[in-house]
């Protein structure tokens, strides 16, 4: 058996969790000495009682190892565990970092100039506003957006992430292969495609209130900071934060009307020391020198180029994607008409509302496009 092997074996056997098994490698040194360990050398173990050394012992008889082995090759998986390369530098550092992550997509060292951005899947139109331009901005100057494909702040991050064509890390509270929201099973399609969906679960895990806390912190873990954009005085994103805190990360908050219980959350972070951001900028001169300070040689893309000559320096608007799909011109040719509905724009084109929904976004994010009340769109002057 190899170590991946034991690795998984151990992760697939109920109530074993990071902790548990970084107590056991101190006293086996590798998962498949755990495996075949005496019962009364695993009971001795701190946090192993007599019942997980039975489970341990009994591995096989408690778990399918080949039927996941086949699921993960069936959904073109692979595994990361602690002793790869490859495993983010980052997330080693907190105090339970996952022994094992199912990935679909890569890695990549520039990864590690990343920032989670989170807060509320019940988003209004300013929040989701604000969560696409400020990652949509982060990506283009080269951060990686890492985030947890929920509805609302999370999915807006991925998709201008993904629209300004930069890096996007997506991280499950379920299994890779029983996505939530199912409705963003497209979304995460496309994430693998240029970047990585994540998962310490088993492929088929259906998520429940214990994996989400889970899953946030290995958002705010393998984060340099972490950027909460909208939130109510109750929510998981505030969980998040402090984990991002305890873990020693940078906290950002983007401040709302002082009226809207949907920003109380945000404005009691920043009360607490969060960093108040009016723009990327705020993040990218914070994060860029603490990475720096970290060796992992990150220089972030100005957000705005210099006019040249002698007079006084003016900021630029970044140059507009003039790439389009075939899709995006097809939309674009007809808004030219007037304005469009999601769904009388998919009539036109042919395509689902979900893609169409997608594309328009993108073309939000280019400025090509604009939306109007009523869910109405038309093209930008």
């Amino acid at each position: 058996m190899t170590p991946k092997e034991a690795y998984l074996a151990l992760n697939l056997l109920p109530r074993i969790g990071p902790i548990r098994v970084r107590r056991l490698l101190e006293r086996f040194e590798t998962p498949q000495a755990i495996l075949s360990g005496k019962r009364r050398e695993l009971v001795m173990v701190p946090g192993i009682g007599e019942d997980m050394a039975d489970q341990i012992g009994d591995w096989e008889n408690r778990i399918d190892l080949a039927e996941e082995q086949r699921r993960i090759a069936d959904h073109g998986i692979s595994l990361v565990t602690l002793d790869d390369a490859n495993y983010p530098a980052a997330l080693r550092t907190i105090h339970d970092p996952p022994f094992l992550l199912y990935m679909k997509g890569t890695l990549l060292p520039g990864d590690a100039a990343a920032i989670g951005v989170v807060g509320s899947r019940r988003t209004t139109h300013y929040g989701k506003e604000q969560a696409k331009k400020l990652s949509f901005q982060l990506a283009r100057a080269g951060f990686c957006i890492i985030s947890g494909l929920a509805r609302g702040i999370d999915t807006a991050a991925h998709e201008a992430a993904l629209a300004a064509k930069g890096r996007t890390i997506a991280v499950l509270g379920s299994g890779i292969g029983n996505v939530y929201p199912p409705e963003n099973q497209s979304l995460a399609d496309r994430i693998a495609e240029s970047g990585a969906v994540l998962s310490e679960f088993p492929v088929l895990y259906v998520p429940d209130k214990q994996s989400f806390p889970l899953r946030n912190r290995i958002v705010a873990g393998m984060s340099q900071g972490l950027l909460v954009v909208e939130a109510p005085a109750r929510s998981g994103s505030l969980i998040t934060a402090n984990q991002a805190l305890e873990q020693g990360r940078t906290v950002f908050a983007v401040p709302g009307p002082i009226d809207r219980p949907t920003s109380e959350g945000c404005h009691r972070l920043i009360q607490q020391g969060a960093t108040l951001v009016c723009g990327a900028q705020d993040v990218i001169d914070e994060l860029g020198m603490e990475i720096n300070s970290l060796g992992l040689e990150f220089e972030p893309e100005p957000l705005f180029a210099q006019r040249s000559g002698s007079g006084p320096e003016t900021p630029e608007k970044p140059k507009r994607q003039i790439e389009l799909s075939e899709i995006e011109r097809q939309i674009l040719a007809e808004l030219e008409q007037g304005n469009g509905t999601i769904d009388s724009l998919a009539d036109v084109t042919g395509s689902h509302a979900g893609k169409v929904s997608a594309t328009l976004l993108q073309l939000e994010l280019k400025s090509l496009v604009k939306q109007l009340p009523g869910k109405y769109f038309t093209k930008a002057s």
